[in-house]
């Protein structure tokens, strides 16, 4: 028999797990990512300790998990490199308070913390949270160096130079107007060879961490990552009709555009969040694909990983109760 390691040993995998995505986000787009993440870590566990002292918890035990410093980590992996520091620490902080403590913790949280703290941030900030830092060759400079990133960030976004930051591939091409696909590769910079400059490469950086996770570590079953990938991957098949101007997009540009294996490897395979059961699970992810092509494709933002995972938090309870594996020696109980 194999013990599994403790919340503190799956925090620290997962952490360990993110350092391929985080490498690649440095090299494209500059020691930003760095400050911006770090900023977000340091929020976490500030509002996690004082939500601990307020509630008259222990500190040690409460910060000793690891789930603040992941929390902030992932939220800080998904917000734009450049992003003014304040809103960083409030993102953080709400993530902390209204995704985790509120509810009595950790285990207790029906919502995604990372998410919930993402899409306050995007509703309340959504001209700063599109912009993002150009990848490294397309930006007019090289990417700004730790120290003047730092001065930038923490300066506010009005300082930041146009010519460091833009459009998002994903944003790009849901507002190419009437142009096809091939003429928008044709004519945009950020097309990149599959997905979207320097995107597919931090896609398929994070997609090797989660299968570390999944393969290597075992610390969660294939049924959500490729339930939500399959979904994703089967909606923009069907709405792809060849590259129109009306496409919304091939399977290969959706899969590894914006944060599509950061999602499915990091963000749905939250054990307290999502289902429980295999079934569950498979159901949980495939409802999370489909919402993201829906909103890229049809809605009002360019990516829609953060609505999608908190609209099926919401609905895993429901999920539970019609995937419960059966019980051994016993029949299916009849539906209600």
């Amino acid at each position: 028999m194999r013990s599994r390691p403790g919340t503190f040993g799956v925090m620290s995998q997962v952490v360990l797990a993110t350092l391929p995505g985080i490498a690649v986000l440095v090299w494209l787009f500059g020691p930003a990512v760095l400050v911006t993440v770090l900023l977000a870590v340091a929020a976490a566990l500030a509002a996690d300790a004082l939500a601990l002292w307020l509630r008259g918890r222990p500190m040690a035990k409460g910060l000793g998990d690891g789930s603040a410093v992941v929390t902030g980590l992932l939220l800080g992996l998904a917000l734009p490199p450049f992003l003014p520091a304040w809103m960083t620490v409030l993102g953080a902080a709400l993530a902390i308070l209204l995704g985790k403590q509120v509810y009595g913790g950790l285990g207790q949280n029906p919502f995604n913390p990372a998410m919930v703290g993402y899409a306050i941030l995007l509703v309340s900030f959504p001209l700063e949270m599109t912009t993002w830092a150009l990848p490294r060759g397309l930006a007019d400079a090289e990417p700004a160096g730790l120290a003047e990133a730092a001065r930038l960030i923490f300066a506010g976004s009005a300082n930041v130079p146009d010519a460091l930051t833009g459009a998002t591939p994903l944003d790009h091409f849901k507002h190419r107007e009437s142009l096809t696909v091939a003429e928008w590769q044709a004519s945009s910079g950020l097309a990149g060879r599959f997905a979207g400059a320097g995107w597919e490469w931090v896609n398929l950086a994070f997609l090797a961490g989660g299968l570390y996770l999944m393969q290597v570590r075992r610390l969660f079953s294939w049924h959500a990552p490729v339930g939500m990938l399959a979904a994703l991957g089967v909606c923009a098949l069907l709405f792809y009709d060849g590259g129109s101007s009306s496409s919304g997009g091939s399977p290969v540009f959706h899969l590894l555009g914006g944060a599509t294996m950061f999602a499915a490897f990091f963000i749905v395979t939250d054990p307290v969040s999502g289902a429980t059961s295999p079934r569950g699970r498979l159901v949980f992810g495939i409802g999370v694909g489909i919402l993201v092509y829906v909103i890229r494709a049809f809605g009002g933002y360019p990516d829609a990983v953060a609505f999608a995972v908190l609209l099926m938090n919401a609905a895993a309870p429901f999920i539970d109760h019609f995937t419960r594996p059966r019980v051994y020696g016993h029949g299916r109980e009849p539906s209600a």
